[in-house]
This record gives structure tokens, C-alpha cells and sequence, in this order.
């Protein structure tokens, strides 16, 4: 992993030192867990799945206590019980201990409900970051904007290049305006509850047609806007296996013909050795 990253950052300074001789390179960067940490509604629902997480901890505590307490009290009771009993006490701690590992799995395991949910999280504010750079960086004329994070490797960047607050700015005047239309929207249902018995039939009706052709227009934009970042993800797949591939052949080819250097002085050797003992 960290091969490739330093093999992309490679070719992204390459390519910036090209450019460098026809005009000036525009870099930023931002620091994703800045901006997590300042966006109410991650923070909100890291909160939630905190207090999930703290629940699930002390089940397991609890579960691991009763086997504890299970162990304890067969030790006691050894002298007084027959080899049947026994057998069957520590069978059914080693069912208990194996049912508190699948929980443990099903909770923390890798495709457990806590890296779910995380992620679950996580992705509606990596979407808003998504689509925040691409705005700032088109709109500004950006060459490459990087993620501060130890993926990227930045290992040093000046505060001026730092355009986290200004992603954050508009993650936050989204959630606001966002927040702002679904006052308006419930206001109206208000409004709307309160003077139906006096509306017409047809009123009625075509408030009902622009609510769902307003919906409709919604959902068409959340499923481009996806289309759209599946599509800018496939082909960033597409050009990192490429160049994987490219960079897999040179090396292959490299491998190969040092070890025909290796076979070509080792055939020399042979011959030299050959020749002094005759």
C-alpha cells in the first residue's frame, strides 16, 4: 500500500515539476479529521455509535465475568461432583466462551456492526468533502489538492495551503441551507394541516403533484451525484491498476535481466576458474 502511494505521489511531482515551466502550480490540502470533528452531524452520530460501542463492551464484560464465575465455582465443586458432571460443566463453559468470541466477532470483527456503522458514518461527510474540494478546486484553479492523512504521506505543508475551513465552510452552509429548506418544508406541512378542511379539492391535488415532482427532482440528483462519484471512482481504479501493472512489468523486467547479469558473470567465473586450474 505504502509502495503505491509513494509510487503516485511520484508521478504527481513529476508531472508538477513539467508544469512548473509553463505557469506556477496551485497546491492545498486538507485535514479530513479537522473537519469530521467540526461537522455537528458526524459528531452527533459518533456519539451515538460511542454509546453503542460502550454498551456492547460491557455485555462482553458482563458474558466474560459469568464464564469467570463458571470456572470459579467447578474448581470448588471438583472434589464433590463424578467425571460426567464435570465434563459436562466444562463443556458448557467452553459453549459459553465461544459464544462471547462470535459476539465479540459480530460486534468488532472486520465485517462486524461497528466498522458497518463507522462507515455507515463516515461516507455521507466524505460525499460533502468530495464534492466541497471538487467546487473549491475548479472554482480556484487548484492543481492538486492532497488529504493530510498518513496515506498521503505529507509529511510538511505550509498553513496557507490548508483549505479545510473553506470545505468546511461550505459543509456547513449546506447543512444549514439543507436545514433551512426542511424548516420551511415542515412550516408548510403546518400550515398546510391546518388549512385543509378549507382547501379545494384541486388545490389539494396539485400541491400533492409538485410535492412529489419536487421529491422526484431530489432523488434525480442524489442518484447522479452517486452515478457521478461511482463513475470518478472507477476511473481512478482504472488508471492506479494501470499503472500498477506498468510499474509490475518494468520491475519483472529489471529482476530479469539482473539475474541474466548474475548467470553471464558466474558463466565467466566458471570459465576463468577453469582455465587457471589447467
Amino acid at each position: 500500500m505504502m509502495k503505491k502511494v509513494f509510487l503516485y505521489l511520484s508521478f504527481l511531482l513529476i508531472t508538477a515539476v513539467n508544469l512548473q515551466a509553463q505557469r506556477g502550480i496551485k497546491v492545498a490540502y486538507i485535514d479530513m479529521e479537522y473537519i469530521l470533528d467540526n461537522v455537528s452531524e458526524y459528531k452527533e452520530a459518533s456519539q451515538q455509535l460511542e454509546s453503542r460501542t460502550q454498551k456492547w463492551r460491557a455485555e462482553v464484560e458482563g458474558k466474560m465475568q459469568h464464564v469467570e464465575d463458571m470456572k470459579q465455582n467447578l474448581e470448588n465443586e471438583r472434589a464433590l461432583l463424578t467425571k460426567e458432571l464435570i465434563e459436562e460443566r466444562e463443556e458448557e463453559i467452553s459453549y459459553e466462551e465461544k459464544a462471547i468470541l462470535d459476539y465479540q466477532q459480530e460486534k468488532f470483527g472486520p465485517q462486524g456492526q461497528f466498522i458497518v456503522q463507522k462507515r455507515q458514518l463516515i461516507q455521507p461527510v466524505q460525499d460533502q468533502v468530495f464534492n466541497a474540494v471538487q467546487e473549491i478546486g475548479e472554482k480556484r484553479q487548484y492543481d492538486f489538492i492532497f488529504e493530510n492523512s498518513a496515506d498521503a504521506l505529507l509529511l510538511y505543508s505550509a498553513e496557507r495551503h490548508d483549505i479545510s475551513d473553506q470545505v468546511l465552510s461550505i459543509i456547513q452552509r449546506s447543512s444549514r441551507k439543507l436545514e433551512l429548506e426542511n424548516r420551511r418544508d415542515q412550516k408548510a406541512k403546518q400550515e398546510e394541516v391546518a388549512t385543509e378542511p378549507y382547501k379545494s379539492v384541486e388545490k389539494a391535488a396539485k400541491d400533492k403533484q409538485e410535492t412529489v415532482e419536487r421529491e422526484a427532482k431530489r432523488q434525480a440528483q442524489v442518484n447522479e451525484r452517486e452515478q457521478l462519484l461511482n463513475e470518478r471512482q472507477r476511473r481512478r481504479d482504472s488508471i492506479r491498476d494501470v499503472r500498477q501493472q506498468k510499474f509490475e512489468e518494468r520491475r519483472a523486467k529489471l529482476l530479469k535481466e539482473r539475474e541474466q547479469q548474475a548467470k553471464t558473470r558466474d558463466s565467466l567465473r566458471n570459465i576463468r576458474e577453469a582455465r587457471n586450474n589447467k
